[in-house]
């Protein structure tokens, strides 16, 4: 076989995986929504089970309802009959997936399910098998063509596009947002995207305050034992009035050699850049470049000008956040 031929063979299996993606778009009806709406008052768990390819489709779908709040698993077919039923409890929901709708391995626990009323739901392609009958909510996977004639390819690609199309459907009616989502990613880059500025912001005594009185030469030992290259200036009822940044003291001492005795406000740059504290890393770093400046200052949404924290360009970056 050519490598021509290699290219022709893959587009094959993608055009008969898209058309089944048609078809499987074109037969969602109430049956999905009856799905979404199960899952989304479940207080318990969504446990799915399949069999070969489909076992491993469970598998994939119930760690995406886990990742976007739904608690969830997948339950090994062959383990079930052999103690693994104790797993589903009567306020779980079952999710079964067998394109046959016969699989044998699948049909004692349809029974357990039907003997303990225990929601099943079915994603399945025949409307005559055990599956789709035994079924509380039956979602139709429309029979489709087969890469290669007999492999499980567009069938499976189906189940986990309507897999996914559950999570995503559930996720949107629970109202699960970043910051829930976030929760559930604590680590790698995703989690890191997700990081707030209140999550890596300077705080407390680091944060270099000064009053708008104070003179230079005062305020530049500030300067120095924050080592933040900035200093926000403060009036008397500690508002935020103005922020001095180390490139403008130098371009000033260059003019002005008497500058250590001026106060802080003659010099001080008035209306500097807030952000809010629950907004995102990301989008702190997003106005620092667009501003050509590498801190920012951190406010409260009710409090627009009292300073609670110092994001730092260089605090993001060693966050990962990009």
């Amino acid at each position: 076989m050519s490598k021509k031929k290699f290219i022709t063979a893959a587009k094959k299996v993608i055009n008969l995986e898209i058309r089944a993606l048609q078809k499987l778009k074109n037969n969602i009806n109430s049956s999905f929504n009856s799905a979404v709406d199960s899952i989304t008052k479940c207080q318990s768990k969504v446990i799915l089970c399949g069999v070969g390819k489909s076992g491993l489709i469970a598998s994939k779908i119930a760690a995406t309802l886990a990742s976007v709040g739904t608690p969830s698993f997948s339950l090994s077919a062959s383990e079930a009959s052999h103690g693994d039923l104790g797993m589903i409890s009567k306020k779980d929901i079952l999710i079964l997936i067998s394109n046959s709708g016969e699989t044998t391995e699948l049909k004692n626990i349809i029974q357990f399910a039907n003997r303990n009323k225990i929601k099943l739901i079915g994603i399945v392609s025949k409307k005559d098998s055990i599956l789709y009958k035994a079924s509380d909510i039956k979602l139709l996977v429309p029979k489709v063509v087969e890469a290669g004639g007999i492999v499980p390819t567009s069938s499976t690609t189906a189940q986990l596009a309507l897999g996914d199309a559950l999570a995503i459907a559930t996720m949107q009616n629970k109202n699960f947002g970043r910051m829930d989502f976030k929760k559930l990613h604590p680590a790698g880059s995703l989690a890191a995207q997700l990081k707030t500025v209140d999550d890596i912001m300077i705080t407390g005594n680091k944060i270099p305050f000064v009053n708008e009185n104070l003179q230079m030469k005062k305020a530049l030992i500030t300067l120095n034992e924050k080592k933040l290259g900035i200093l926000i200036i403060r009036n008397k009822k500690k508002k935020t009035i103005g922020i001095i940044t180390d490139g403008q003291i130098r371009r000033i001492s260059q003019k002005n050699s008497n500058f250590q005795y001026l106060p802080v406000k003659k010099i001080m740059t008035k209306k500097p850049i807030f952000i809010e504290k629950n907004e995102l890393a990301a989008k702190a770093l997003s106005i620092m470049n667009n501003k050509k400046i590498t801190s920012l200052l951190v406010k409260n949404k009710k409090k627009s000008f009292i300073t609670v924290g110092v994001i730092h360009v260089h605090t993001i970056l060693q966050s990962n956040i990009s």
